[in-house]
């Protein structure tokens, strides 16, 4: 049979999802290099990125879509367990592990305040001092949890690639894979202008937020 490029990975999730590798690096070298100005912006920067993953959660392409791959325990379970037909995208586990990464990353830093108060999240001042320490270690600690799920999801890239003998790199990379099964690709249903209004969303979103949501 002729093969088939399926879509797998719309452009934008694509571009978010390197984009937020590179700044999760350099967000750590920025912090660990007390480069706290850098570390400022770079934290912008993945917030521009995770509100636009959200909000290409509910209108991105199919695969993209929250209600594509956010499903039940149970799901996850037979997943797991090979019960279920794999499928393009996210599988029903690794959507838990993308609504984490969103969570833990959209709260972390926002409120942290250094020990000398003299570097601070962009909402600091609607926080007591204590509480912006208690922020600052929690900052630490969800960073290093988040470092645990980057590890885990490596891991299963690996185990997807060794046991299952599926590469899950290269259609984030390209955008799609060859199938030999003779069926028709199925289109991602993306839009342009919808990217256009997720960015312009982003921006307005991550400009208020380091405004302390003042205008």
């Amino acid at each position: 049979m002729k093969p088939t490029l399926q879509p797998v990975w719309d452009l934008p999730l694509r571009l978010f999802h390197w984009l937020l590798v590179g700044l999760l690096a350099f967000s750590w070298w920025s912090g660990e290099n007390h480069e706290m100005e850098w570390h400022r912006w770079s934290g912008y920067a993945i917030l521009f990125l995770l509100v636009f993953r959200l909000y290409w959660g509910l209108v991105g392409g199919t695969t993209a879509r929250f209600a594509h791959f956010v499903r039940g325990p149970r799901a996850a379970y037979a997943y797991l367990r090979g019960l279920e037909r794999p499928d393009i995208g996210h599988n029903p586990l690794g959507g838990w592990s993308v609504l984490a990464i969103l969570i833990v990353m959209v709260t972390a830093g926002l409120f942290a305040v250094d020990v000398d108060g003299l570097e601070s999240g962009p909402l600091a001042d609607y926080v007591s001092f204590d509480a912006g320490r208690w922020a600052s270690d929690m900052h630490s600690l969800i960073f290093n949890l988040l470092l645990g799920l980057i590890a885990l999801h490596v891991a299963a890239i690996l185990f997807y690639q060794v046991a299952r003998r599926r590469n899950l790199i290269g259609p984030m990379i390209t955008g799609g894979t060859t199938t030999i099964d003779g069926s028709t690709a199925v289109p991602l249903g993306t839009s342009a202008w919808r990217a256009l209004i997720g960015l312009l969303i982003a921006a307005a979103v991550t400009y208020f937020v380091s405004e302390g949501l003042h205008f």
